[in-house]
């Protein structure tokens, strides 16, 4: 029972240090079970090989539901591949660059809003994070009244949430999440009523022709090249859901630990400061490129707290994994959290080392065992955007701060729906003298 306790308190709490060794693991009552694959060719088979044998658990389905509905992150089969058709366009590379410029626009104000002293680093990178998502999804700034009633209606939700993480692993009733959570489906509700009226005004602005060139736009005017329809308004409000959760959560998480990581290492916060003065006054999109120590402590950070801790699926049909026997209806768990920091795949594991992304054996451990955007057909959409938002402001945040760690005041990890700091991240932050407005 200390066990279950842990568990419905916080998946990351219930972890035991064998986990970290093991290259599968099996849990399991008279009516459950559930396997954890570290083994990096079970991953393979699962995300890459035989992804349609092992499609998303509907137990992650049931308690996001309310707020995400048949989007593109909870759907299987057919029904996915027709929205991945529509959607992956609007993040290839040439859009990627387009959006950019909102991308320095969001950075900027994230700067102007930075206060100074002791600051919780995580709302802050939150708020700049779904300014992010705003601006270059809907051409709007997080001041917009509607994106502003999102984000705050967000926040309350996310924070509500870690129970679904119970929900994924053990055999509750399917009413459970519902039940539990009541507070968070009239957030849903509310912030799906939101979403609703930004996509009602894209769709006259389209009609009209007045529409902006940004990635909401691309997607409304997308049809599936195999079947020539588009999305359909309700459907539309789903995938703009995800984009929110799944942009907003994942990097904001990401840039609150990468700046928590350079806190406890003053060396590598300068190298970084130092490398964003190449930015220049105005960057363009060729900048990034030069950012490459700034990539390496970004992906660490990735590899350290993973946004998205463990991903589950549900197998098919019969399967022997590692001499194991699996039924169908089995959960089987790939656990970024335990990968990144897995004592066979990586060596000193749980050290900060950014320079290990350019050593041959950090570079090894990347391809086998690095998946913080999953892998295979499903892998995030967004992950290269992802990237190129996440270097970006990290160096323009380095460039004009110093954040430095406050005693007494160490984040502990919790799994919400993505890994957050049980009580914030607190770092007292200092301006830099003549630092770079922008």
């Amino acid at each position: 029972m200390t066990y279950l306790r842990l568990f419905r308190r916080d998946i990351l709490s219930a972890q035991p240090a064998r986990l970290y060794r093991a290259w599968m693991a099996e849990f399991r009552t008279p009516f459950f079970r559930s396997y954890l694959c570290n083994d990096p060719a079970l991953i393979d088979l699962v995300l890459k090989e035989r992804p349609g044998d092992f499609p998303k658990s509907d137990r992650i389905r049931a308690g996001l539901d309310p707020l995400l509905g048949n989007s593109v992150f909870t759907t299987n089969g057919e029904t996915w591949k027709r929205q991945r058709r529509i959607i992956d366009p609007a993040f290839e590379g040439g859009r990627l660059k387009d959006t950019f410029p909102a991308m320095v626009a969001a950075a900027r104000a994230a700067l102007a809003r930075m206060p100074e002293g002791e600051v919780e680093v995580e709302e802050q990178m939150s708020h700049a994070a779904a300014d992010v998502i705003f601006r270059t999804l809907f051409s709007i700034p997080i001041e917009h009244e509607v994106a502003g009633r999102v984000f705050h209606e967000f926040r309350t939700y996310q924070r509500s949430q870690p129970i679904l993480n119970l929900a994924a692993f053990l055999p509750l009733p399917r009413w459970f999440p519902r039940f539990y959570r009541r507070g968070t489906r009239a957030s849903a509700r509310v912030i799906r009523g939101l979403i609703t009226r930004l996509t009602e005004d894209r769709a006259a602005q389209i009609r009209a022709g007045t529409a902006p060139d940004d990635l909401a736009t691309k997607i409304m005017t997308t049809a599936d090249p195999v079947t020539g329809a588009r999305f359909a308004p309700e459907e539309m409000v789903d995938q703009v859901a995800i984009f929110f959760l799944a942009g907003h959560e994942t990097s904001a998480s990401a840039l609150a630990w990468s700046l928590y990581l350079l806190a406890l290492d003053p060396d590598t916060q300068e190298r970084v400061a130092a490398e964003a003065e190449t930015l220049g006054p105005d960057p363009d999109f060729g900048a990034v490129g030069r950012l490459r120590f700034t990539r390496d402590v970004f992906r660490e950070a990735l590899r350290l707290y993973p946004p998205v801790p463990m991903m589950v699926r549900e197998s098919q049909r019969p399967e022997t994994l590692r001499g194991r026997k699996v039924a169908p209806g089995a959960q089987v768990v790939l656990s970024p959290w335990h990968l990144h920091r897995h004592e066979r795949l990586w060596q000193a594991p749980d050290a900060f080392c950014p320079h290990r992304w350019q050593s041959e054996a950090g570079k090894a451990s990347a391809r086998a065992a690095f998946m913080p955007f999953s892998a295979g057909p499903r892998v995030c959409t967004g992950a290269g955007f992802a990237m190129v938002e996440g270097v970006l402001l990290l160096a323009m945040l380095a460039r004009r701060f110093r954040f430095e760690r406050i005693a007494g005041q160490d984040p502990v990890p919790v799994a919400h729906l993505t890994v957050r700091a049980r009580d914030g991240i607190r770092l007292r932050v200092v301006p830099r003298p003549g630092g770079a407005a922008g």
